[in-house]
Formats: structure tokens, sequence, C-alpha cells
């Protein structure tokens, strides 16, 4: 059976996570119900608005079927407002927002300032190459505190935004807006998916 990967498709950037994981070669379902879920073996959280998925993964009683697959190993890649969404604690957040606690971080929301205050940046990841990643940070989280278990892959200005626990990894920038598809092999190759010959 071909290995598949799930990309949550509730809202956010979706569709272009789904582009760049078609481009490695891989099975892509894009997942909206608990059915959808079933049939995949790891999960890509894309970025957003990390209160309304939260809102939306209720309304589709996703949220506790994720949890349970997380807690049970599947691999995820989160990438800003997935990052969020992974985490253990979320500072600035709202009182009902909820997290899966699949990382042992603590993340803050919209750290690095509004949609005005957006940039992009170079961002060494060691575990890609010495080749810094184009990182577009938009509203970004970045990590207050991290657990034992936890790697730091990538930092900007003494703030960690690319962490890796196990087969999860987390990133505060958005690595779908750029042509580079190496945190997406970095999240295949640590979620040990078999991928065919990718396009480049």
């Amino acid at each position: 059976m071909a290995v598949k990967v799930g990309v949550l498709a509730l809202q956010g950037a979706f569709a272009l996570h789904t582009r760049a994981l078609e481009r490695l070669g891989v099975a892509v379902v894009e997942v909206r119900t608990r059915e959808d879920l079933l049939g995949v073996d790891a999960l890509v959280l894309p970025g957003g608005e990390s209160t309304a998925i939260s809102k939306l993964l209720e309304a589709n009683d996703l949220f506790d079927a994720i949890g349970s697959r997380l807690a049970g190993g599947m691999p995820a890649l989160g990438t800003c407002a997935g990052m969020i969404l992974l985490a253990n604690d979320v500072l600035d957040g709202r009182a009902d927002q909820r997290s899966f606690g699949a990382l042992d971080i603590a993340v803050r929301r919209n750290a690095f300032g509004r949609q005005v205050d957006s940039f992009e940046a170079e961002v060494h990841v060691a575990a890609i190459g010495d080749q810094p990643f184009h990182g577009v940070f938009i509203r970004a989280p970045y990590v207050e505190w991290s657990g034992p278990g936890v790697e730091v892959l990538g930092v900007i200005d003494g703030r960690p935004v690319v962490c890796r626990q196990g087969p999860v990894l987390a990133t505060a920038f958005h690595p779908e807006l750029s042509d580079d598809l190496r945190i997406h092999e970095l999240f295949l190759s640590g979620s040990r998916v078999v991928t065919d010959t990718p396009e480049r």
C-alpha cells in the first residue's frame, strides 16, 4: 500500500503544501474529515489563523482524532499556525484555544508582530545543509522555551523558529512559500516516508 501524507485542509495555506509534497513524489490526501484522516500515515498542519483552525477542528470532529493519532506517534509537520497547534503551551492565545501538546514547547503567537511586521530572513538549519533556508515570516510565532527532548534546529535573533521532537517537526515560517523543498524533505525523512522520483 502506498504511503499517504495528509494535509489539513480546513483553512490556511494547505494547497501550497500539497503541491510541495506532490513535487517530491508523495501521495497526498487533503484532510477535512475523520474519514480522510484514517487513510494517512503523516500529517501537515499548515499556516493560517491558529484560533480559526482550532475552532474548525472542533466543528469538524477532528481535534480529538488528530490528538489521538499524534499521541500514538503519527509524524507531523506544523508551519506557523501549525507550530502553535502542535505546542504544549500557547502564549498570548485565546483562553479557549486548544493545542495538541505534541511538541514540548511554549509558543508565543504573533511574536514578531502583526501582518505589517511580516518579513523574510535567511534561516540556518543545520539538518538540511550549509545553505540557509529563505524563510517567510507572516504574523509568525516563536518558541519561548523548549523541553529537554526538543531539538532546536533553527534560530532567528536568538529565538527558536525550527524545532523537532521525534517524528514531529515545526517551523515558525512558511516553507511552502519557497521553491526550496528541503524542509518538506526533512519532514519526510524523519517520517520515513518513501517517495517516488521527485520533480525538480
